[in-house]
């Protein structure tokens, strides 16, 4: 669901600026996407799909952009997807069929948004959602898990035949989640994050829905044998403090000492604060664990992302395309908006040998502001792993399509949700082929060298009135110098302390003119610049 928004209260945004020193870095490869167009093909977002050579298979998600506030009009019934959608991106046709000879169930569990997909093998696995459902006459997290037989069902829609002994269902309790994650390490599926959301969506004036994250990793096993399907529940990881998430981006990787894993990067909302999460969450076989020396400030919320693995320099990249999130780059600035607004951003972020991640910006962006809700759908005959992850030393051409981007919301501006009424902003039905470009010496991609600083360091309220508070973190014993430039350089003021011990430390500033500064601290052993305005 897209409640990403601070319902309590408005934040006053941020803007840093950010030293270009040893920030950039030489890309490992570069991104290059094309619009491709399907004459026919209606916008949708936050959809569930599987493949079969070549062709796509869409199930669920919205027709409509950002769901609206006013109870009577948010996740409504005309913005269910009730087809079942085959496209083939390479033919550029489209096909469509109608979900109503299935049973009810399927049915209305199919039209829903936001559920936990894994395409294993021929079957693409759906669990939760969020819908409406007329059995009950109410909005409602779905505590269903669905099969479906892709092959079978991309060629009944295409031929226009009976597909219904393609689907199959059954109930349980621990599958009522939308907006978490579906991946799989080995023979164990892992529902990540996510919440119950049961009631239709009105957060003022008295809700009444019920809304409860799962705070856990559920862990399973499922025996298929195509006619039945037996679940094995394994014990779940439970953390409130940091899996208190939902969506957000999980993907496959592969972990430095060269086994298979899952990171969470990022999502919604931590406990204390309507705000996104900043660290991810490694997660093996064995356990989970927080990544707490790198922050991800680009590609919040849910959106297009590949995940690609060299294993000669032993690197993980993931890209992510757009979205949404609470920091996005303004001519060489860092700008946080805590109203978490739409961008443009294509970043990635790459895992070294050592396990250390650091966040690039690309020099591209998305042609608009586009990608929350978006799936990227990867070539099927490329070199993968088993959990999907791309073997990007195996490509032998410099240049190489590896899929495609579909959907998600299009808008109009970046906050658009207090003022929205259903014309800011709609579902994209613009598909854009993906290439991977190797060898490129001229393209560089600009570190963001806030994901990898241990200062913590923050200048509030800005704007301000000339009152000034800053914090900043040591990560071991410094000394410290603050210092107050005008944007032309000239120096305002400047405060040095000899040996500040480790931990967190605040300071009050006045500062009495007006206008945009440049504030910076340096430690012996790193700096950083934020840059205010003082009004």
């Amino acid at each position: 669901m897209t409640s990403f928004f601070s319902f309590s209260k408005l934040l006053l945004s941020l803007s840093i600026v950010l030293l270009l020193k040893n920030t950039t870095a030489q890309s490992p490869f570069d991104i290059a996407i094309e619009p491709v167009q399907i004459q026919g093909l209606a916008g949708l977002q936050s959809f569930a799909f599987g493949q079969h050579k070549g062709k796509w298979l869409i199930v669920g998600g919205r027709l409509d952009g950002l769901h609206r506030r006013q109870p009577w009009a948010t996740f409504d019934i005309a913005g269910h997807n009730t087809q079942l959608i085959v496209i083939d991106p390479a033919a550029k046709k489209k096909w469509t069929a109608s979900m109503t000879t299935l049973p009810t169930a399927i049915q209305e569990q199919l039209s829903s948004t936001n559920m936990n997909f894994y395409q294993d093998g021929s079957y693409l696995y759906c669990i939760g959602g969020y819908g409406y459902s007329g059995t009950i006459a109410n909005h409602t997290t779905y505590a269903k898990l669905t099969a479906i037989h892709v092959e079978n069902v991309i060629n009944s829609v295409v031929n226009q035949t009976s597909f219904t002994a393609h689907f199959r269902q059954i109930s349980d309790a621990q599958f009522q989640v939308t907006g978490g994650k579906l991946k799989k390490i080995n023979d164990t599926f892992y529902l990540l994050g996510g919440q119950k959301f049961l009631g239709r969506y009105n957060p003022f004036n008295n809700p009444t829905f019920t809304q409860e994250y799962t705070n856990q990793i559920r862990r399973f096993l499922i025996n298929d044998n195509g006619t039945q399907i037996n679940i094995t529940h394994l014990s779940p990881w439970t953390s409130t403090a940091h899996l208190h998430r939902r969506d957000y981006n999980a993907e496959s990787q592969i972990m430095p000492n060269g086994g298979q894993g899952i990171t969470m990067f990022s999502g919604v909302f931590q406990p204390q604060n309507d705000l996104p999460y900043l660290h991810p969450i490694n997660v093996t076989g064995s356990d989970f664990k927080v990544d707490s020396t790198f922050k991800q400030y680009y590609n919040h919320y849910h959106c297009a992302a590949v995940p690609l693995y060299s294993s000669k320099s032993n690197e993980m990249h993931t890209l992510f395309f757009g979205g949404i999130a609470q920091y996005f780059d303004s001519s060489g600035f860092l700008v946080k908006d805590d109203n978490v607004p739409f961008v443009k951003t294509i970043a990635r972020l790459t895992r070294n040998s050592n396990g250390k991640m650091a966040e690039y910006k690309l020099p591209i962006e998305m042609p608009s502001l586009l990608g929350a809700g978006s799936e990227f759908i990867p070539i099927p005959s490329l070199p993968t792993y088993t959990n999907g992850v791309i073997k990007l030393d195996e490509f032998s051409n410099d240049t190489l399509t590896i899929g495609y981007i579909f959907g998600g919301i299009s808008s109009s501006a970046a906050n658009i949700f207090w003022i929205n009424n259903g014309t800011q902003s709609s579902a994209s039905s613009q598909l854009f082929k993906v290439r991977l470009i190797k060898n490129q010496s001229s393209s560089v991609h600009q570190m963001n060298p806030y994901s990898v600083s241990s200062l913590n360091f923050e200048v509030y309220p800005n704007p301000g009135n000339g009152s000034l508070h800053i914090k900043y973190h040591l990560m071991h014993k410094s000394d410290v110098v603050i210092k107050v430039n005008l944007l032309n350089g000239k120096m305002v003021n400047q405060i040095r302390f000899s040996g500040k011990n480790k931990g967190n430390h605040n300071l009050e500033l006045e500062l009495k003119r007006k206008g945009f500064f440049l504030i910076s601290i340096e430690t012996d052993y790193e700096t950083l610049v934020q840059k205010i305005l003082i009004q």
